[in-house]
């Protein structure tokens, strides 16, 4: 399929967008400017650092860290991984783990930090990073971590001695550290049976008490091995709407805010970062009328990318061509987004019909509520801009754990065609970590796919260097023109809001996992 650059914005969408937006964006600016709310907190307590977030995490359990809304609380606070990816430049450093030696094609020796203990006092060792590597991957708990980053691929695990694991992976596997680097290590006395609600980490802060529905606190952990943090303590609160987060900051509720936007009224306390976060909808390509590519296509064609930046994320964003943004290994320069044709995607529409596609079926669009700043507005403009080229399109807001069922397998299947929304972050600079999950036919958040495209990605996973980046750079070009079971829409930029009392940098990883410990006073 050849493909043109994307044409100048629409001006129906514009109009439209344009005229809807600014009217919300105005009322919550000046609802915060005056702003009178009654947050449900108390002011600020000096030793106290308050982070509000955009909704509850739904669990604390350290093997789902890579979900965001669990990871942001847990990573690097409660507890700690091997292996360290630094956001800003992309190395890797040690943490639990002081080094490590790759032997062969399949195996890795890494060498264990001494003195650190755990929260519940149990100590840390090679065992005990063991124990916590089996549990995530080679387990059957269905942990995300596994489905993220390993797949269906098990660890051998060999304790040599206290300070020394050696690790063997069933293929060559030349990132295998930076993969470990998501695996979060919990204490030896953490049941590999079931998962827990509340982890016991070797972090900086531990769990003081999870007040479900309202707060989280976390209290420094007495015995930290690493430097303490200067705030001893942290508490979690959230809040579903934008504009009550933004007047918790400015009003001095809040020292960080999470999920925001200027329109929200967070003025001069906004701090925009590069988040790596693509924004795409992914097909149930398996139930018709999805099943066809040229609806697939269609879709893609109905989308006006430029006009919902413009009209909803002005400050950053860019509108996407694959799946991961430019600076991740695999990134193919040379891919253009779907041009804007609104004709175009009706005639694809319309040659699906005639064929006997039933493109009147009704196709469930389903978004997480409060994922990230103005979902709603833009599921709204889509399910509009669908509409317009023929297709049925039922919008379903969910909240986190609901929409949990769409998003990671196994899936819903008794509900109809599904269009999901998805917010994708490749934090680790890696494709592996995208393609692995979305694009194989049996990937966790993948609903379809060919022999032919999992043979590609499998090949690609062993490589290194150049080769590496060519093979990426072919699948995901080959995405695009075979398979369609996304569409991409915009690459992100987060926007934090920070209280004047403290310091804090964001960086592409912030989103995930906000690092209490390098949070300062100002």
């Amino acid at each position: 399929m050849t493909r043109s650059a994307v044409p100048k914005q629409s001006a129906r969408l514009a109009r439209g967008a344009i005229a809807a937006v600014p009217i919300v964006a105005l009322l919550s600016g000046c609802t915060v400017a005056n702003s009178q709310i009654d947050s449900g907190v108390g002011a600020l307590e000096g030793d106290t650092v308050r982070v509000v977030l955009q909704q509850e995490p739904p669990t604390l359990e350290a093997c789902e860290a890579n979900l965001t809304s669990t990871g942001v609380v847990v990573r690097s606070n409660i507890t700690e991984p091997l292996v360290e990816r630094e956001p800003s430049t992309g190395e890797l450093e040690p943490l639990l783990s002081t080094g490590w030696e790759q032997t062969s094609d399949t195996e890795w020796v890494f060498t264990m930090r001494e003195g650190v203990t755990f929260h519940d006092g149990e100590k840390f060792d090679a065992a005990a990073a063991a124990h916590s590597i089996d549990r995530a991957v080679n387990s059957e708990l269905g942990c995300n971590v596994e489905g993220y980053v390993f797949g269906d691929s098990d660890l051998g695990l060999d304790v040599v001695d206290s300070t020394t694991l050696k690790i063997t992976t069933e293929e060559p596997d030349p990132i295998l550290p930076l993969k470990l680097s998501f695996i979060e290590i919990v204490s030896p006395a953490t049941s590999d049976t079931e998962k827990v609600r509340e982890p016991a980490g070797t972090g900086p802060y531990e769990i003081a008490n999870w007040n479900a529905g309202n707060s989280i606190h976390l209290n420094q952990f007495a015995d930290y091995w690493g430097d303490k943090p200067e705030f001893p303590n942290v508490e979690y609160v959230w809040r579903g709407e934008a504009s009550v987060r933004a007047a918790m900051v400015t009003n001095g509720e809040a020292d960080i805010a999470t999920g925001l936007s200027q329109d929200d009224g967070i003025g001069d306390y906004g701090v925009s970062y590069p988040n790596n976060e693509t924004v795409g909808l992914r097909f149930q390509g398996n139930v018709a009328p999805l099943d066809d590519i040229r609806v697939r296509q269609a879709i893609n064609y109905a989308i006006d990318r430029q006009g919902i930046i413009d009209a909803l994320y002005p400050n950053g964003d860019q509108v996407a061509a694959q799946l991961i943004p430019e600076g991740v290994v695999g990134h193919n320069d040379s891919l253009e987004p779907w041009p804007f044709d609104v004709e175009k995607a009706k005639e694809l529409v319309e040659e699906a019909r005639a064929d006997g596609t039933p493109v009147d079926t009704e196709i469930n669009l389903v978004v997480r509520t409060a994922q990230f700043p103005k979902i709603q507005e833009l599921a709204e403009i889509l399910q509009g801009e669908l509409a317009e080229i023929g297709l049925n399109i039922n919008l379903l807001m969910l909240e986190t754990s609901q929409h949990l069922q769409y998003q990671t397998a196994p899936f819903v299947t008794n509900q109809g065609p599904v269009i999901l929304m998805i917010q994708h972050g490749n934090q680790a600079g890696d494709a592996q970590f995208s393609t692995d999950q979305y694009f194989l036919s049996d990937g966790p958040q993948s609903e379809f796919g060919t022999e032919e495209f999992d043979a590609m990605i499998d090949a690609a996973r062993p490589l290194s260097d150049e080769e590496r980046q060519e093979a990426y750079e072919e699948i995901f070009k080959y995405e695009n023109e075979e398979i369609v079971q996304l569409a991409f829409i915009s690459h992100q930029t987060g926007m934090l809001g920070i209280s004047h009392r403290i310091h804090y940098t964001p960086n592409s990883a912030s989103g995930d996992e906000l690092r209490i410990s390098t949070v300062t006073s100002a």
